[in-house]
């Protein structure tokens, strides 16, 4: 893209996509990526990302997002709406949702904290309200080092649909900048236990994960 472009793009190949602590593709690798627009006069965005999925009858998911965001003496905030797709599922799953997605985050200069907070009002496979708040942190270490982590809770109204009950998830990485490559190992895990509280991927595991931008 050119230097004064509002368009950006991202790739990936990532050995597991981890969403919330849950692992989306039967834990076997992955090609993601996406394209974004932003406008640095306004500050609006809107994107589209995709990641391959392995569900009983889906296997891609695609998002679709737009909204608001901006940066007020080191607040850095924003407010907009994803809408999560899964082309060739069958409708009566329920699986295609959308949220509401709101952040706010302070840089502190030697790390940067955010809090955010995402509410779905029928959330996947027809679940119903859906709450999802997270505290993020991340900081710049030397020689393109950084490190990473992360605390959120899931709260789900109709567990018996989702298939899980309600649950915390957590997380901590660290990611290596190399001729425009990011390099990120990760590690994840829930306070769920397989098989008895989720059928499968919500134990702990370490992701690896390769991505550009342009």
């Amino acid at each position: 893209m050119a230097a004064d472009s509002p368009f950006t793009g991202n790739v990936a190949l990532t050995t597991d996509y981890v969403f919330r602590g849950i692992s989306q593709g039967n834990e076997e690798p992955t090609i993601q990526g996406g394209m974004d627009w932003n406008d640095a006069d306004t500050g609006l965005y809107a994107g589209l990302w995709g990641s391959g999925v392995d569900f009983s009858d889906a296997t891609t998911e695609i998002d679709a997002y737009a909204g608001i965001k901006g940066t007020t003496d080191d607040i850095l905030w924003s407010l907009g709406a994803i809408y999560y797709y899964y082309p060739g599922a069958d409708d009566s799953k329920n699986y295609d949702f959308w949220e509401l997605a709101t952040s706010v985050g302070y840089d502190f200069k030697f790390m940067q904290a955010t809090a955010s907070l995402n509410y779905s009002p029928d959330y996947f496979g027809g679940s119903g309200d859906a709450w999802y708040p997270a505290l993020n942190v991340t900081a710049p270490l030397t020689h393109g080092f950084t490190v990473n982590a992360g605390l959120a809770h899931q709260w789900i109204d109709k567990n018996a649909k989702f298939g899980t009950d309600d649950y915390t998830t957590w997380s901590a990485g660290v990611g290596y900048d190399w001729e425009g490559f990011n390099f990120g190992l990760k590690y994840y895990d829930t306070n769920l236990s397989e098989p008895t509280e989720c059928a499968d991927g919500c134990s702990q595991r370490v992701v690896f994960t390769v991505s550009r931008s342009f």
